[in-house]
């Protein structure tokens, strides 16, 4: 009674939420992207009109950094005004209603500096309940949390700001932009809840992913969260997606990614302590309740990159608190939201052996004995072309690489890696409706062959790849015997080498296991004017009551989507003035329901870029 009371108190339990509001990243502190607005409808969303665009001038003045931009920010809507950042962490307050800007706070991120990663994916809010004053918090990619005067804009001078960068272990003073924030934080109570997100493939020994939570009053460091068991000399393991809570059991879920480096475990034996996990961890005290881990040892770059999503699980006439968790594997789990146990069947199978010098893979892996997201096999034998051509390259490309199921580890050969690293469900997460207890979800498949460079031939190695994450990438994973080369199969003519779709979206039951309906999401272009049914996606959809799920997020498309929840169909679609590779949301204003959107694309994967916040409503 004690959490829930203090929840209430600080005006947090998403129960809570009025219904015209949005105001969490994920809409509640559960993220389950869900509004229960219904004024738009499957009857009249073809009416929708954009009413308002705003332009926040991120990608001025030019720098190096724009080619990594991503304008992934989904903004909150509280207090009767619509908060969003930047990529360059700038925090922005618009009229809902017009799109006006109130105030702008620049927290002067050093743009000339070499990020990794330029993107915010949001803002979080506190309300004060000893001043009655809301605060808002955002993590920047240059490692700093900062606490903003929700009605002035300014700096909240009794928080401030805090270095992230301190006591962290492993951290390297001379590469310090590879440790940064790019998701918003969790706020239980008077805690302020951060992780990081670490360039894990450039060192062996990377800044340790640790969890901190901070009193939302004053900037007093209240507890450490370690995922990496203390010998470990490796690091990473850090929590970049966003989190959930659960404010009323006094829980935060952290959703952790792989030890460093990515690619080769013989430094970091073992499973991994809380790596590749969703970690319960009770939030008064800091101390872990329980984890569970979707892949032990990782080695292919499998993050849990989702926000959990807590849902209902449905078992007969019982009704059980659980939280979803989505996979790049293609994989879900839905697990007990007080003991993190499976309540849908999954058992541990062997998986292949590694035969990489000082690499011990994990003798087995968890598999769900339910439906999957993705496929989770691909070879040669499957390679697909839009030409005869293309296809005869995509064999030549594939052959004698090894392929025995999505745990086939890394070598020194080559390995085929599917559903990939951006495959699966990455950062978009899932959209939940709690009247059907269905999740909806984009799901990717792309094709990757991931090698290991024996540390002499890196040097050779890296003259003949690029730096794209969607082409080659190469991993120094310096301190490691070996680095990496990630190659992203990709035709002649620019398309994956595995067959369409490339792209889905996704409903599945969450209590049963059971997909209701999988349909491709959007369409790449092939040129002359056509396309395939299918995209790739980097973003997420959003659930409605009025029966609706919006997603743009489709790559290289300028387009936001809405479909019949029930069927899948898509039933109206917009243009867009860049991609947007965010995740929309909705609130009321004035008894007028309003879908926004962050259309700005996403420099790293080659997409039309923008600074646009676009609003639509019906007539």
């Amino acid at each position: 009674m004690l959490f829930l009371l203090l929840a209430l108190i600080a005006g947090i339990s998403f129960a809570q939420a009025p219904d015209d509001s949005w105001p969490s990243y994920g809409r509640d502190p559960g993220g389950t992207r869900y509004s229960p607005l219904r004024q738009i409808t499957r009857e009249n969303v073809n009416r929708l009109k954009p009413v308002w665009e705003y332009h926040t001038g991120a990608l001025h003045p030019p720098t190096h950094n724009n080619e990594k931009a991503a304008f992934e920010a989904t903004p909150i809507l509280i207090d009767g005004a619509l908060y969003l950042s930047t990529p360059y962490d700038v925090v922005i307050a618009l009229d809902p209603s017009s799109g006006k800007e109130r105030w702008r706070f620049d927290p002067k991120v050093n743009r000339q500096q070499n990020y990794s990663e330029v993107s915010s994916r949001g803002v979080a809010a506190w309300l004060d309940p000893a001043t009655h004053r809301r605060r808002i918090f955002i993590g920047t990619i240059d490692a700093r949390l900062i606490a903003i005067d929700a009605a002035t804009g300014k700096l909240a001078p009794e928080f401030g700001e805090i270095d992230l960068t301190k006591a962290v272990a492993h951290f390297d003073e001379a590469d310090w932009h590879n440790y940064q924030v790019t998701s918003p934080p969790a706020i239980v109570g008077h805690s302020v809840i951060v992780g990081s997100s670490i360039g894990d493939n450039n060192y062996a020994a990377a800044e340790r992913g640790i969890v901190r939570a901070f009193d939302a009053r004053n900037g007093k460091l209240l507890w450490t969260f370690d995922p990496l068991p203390a010998g470990l000399k490796t690091g990473a393991a850090n929590a970049w997606a966003p989190m959930s809570a659960d404010p009323a059991r006094d829980l935060v879920f952290i959703p952790t990614g792989s030890a460093s480096p990515d690619f080769y475990g013989g430094l970091r034996p073992g499973n991994n302590g809380y790596a590749d996990s969703v970690v319960a961890i009770r939030v008064s005290t800091g101390k872990v309740v329980w984890s569970f881990q979707t892949v032990h040892h990782n080695l292919w770059d499998y993050d849990v990159a989702s926000q959990p999503t807590l849902v209902d699980f449905h078992r007969g006439g019982e009704t059980i608190s659980a939280v979803a968790v989505f996979s790049k594997t293609g994989h879900f789990f839905v697990l007990d939201r007080e003991t993190g146990k499976s309540l849908l069947p999954i058992e541990e199978r062997p998986v292949p052996k590694s035969r990489v010098p000082g690499e011990e893979a994990s003798p087995t892996q968890p598999f769900p004995e339910y439906d999957t997201l993705a496929a989770t096999q691909f070879s040669a034998a499957d390679a697909w072309g839009i030409t005869p051509e293309d296809r005869a390259w995509c064999r030549s490309r594939l052959a004698g690489y090894e392929s025995k199921g999505i745990f086939t580890p890394p070598s020194l050969e080559g390995t085929i890696i599917f559903p990939g690293n951006i495959g699966g469900v990455n950062w978009g997460s899932g959209a939940y409706d709690p009247s059907r207890g269905w999740a909806v979800v984009a799901s990717n498949r792309l094709s990757t062959i991931v090698k290991l460079i024996p540390r002499e031939q890196t040097q050779t190695a890296l003259k003949e790849i690029h730096d794209n994450r969607f082409e080659s990438e190469y991993g120094r994973q310096q301190g490691a015997p070996f680095g990496v080369i990630r190659d992203h199969l990709r035709t002649p003519s620019g398309l994956p080498c595995n067959p369409p779709p490339w792209g889905e979206l996704i409903a599945v039951d969450l209590s049963s296991g059971k997909i209701r309906w999988r349909v491709p999401l959007g369409e790449t272009p092939i040129g002359g004017g056509k396309s395939i049914p299918g995209a790739l996606s980097l973003g997420g959809p959003m659930a409605t009551a009025g029966g609706l799920i919006f997603i743009a997020a489709t790559i290289p498309e300028e387009k936001l989507r809405a479909y019949d929840i029930d069927s899948g169909r898509e039933v109206w679609s917009a243009n867009l003035p860049a991609s947007a590779q965010s995740i929309p949301m909705s609130y009321a204003i004035g008894g007028r329901q309003y879908v926004v959107i962050c259309a700005g694309g996403h420099g790293k994967a080659g997409n039309k870029m923008g600074d646009s916040v676009v609003a639509f409503a019906l007539p």
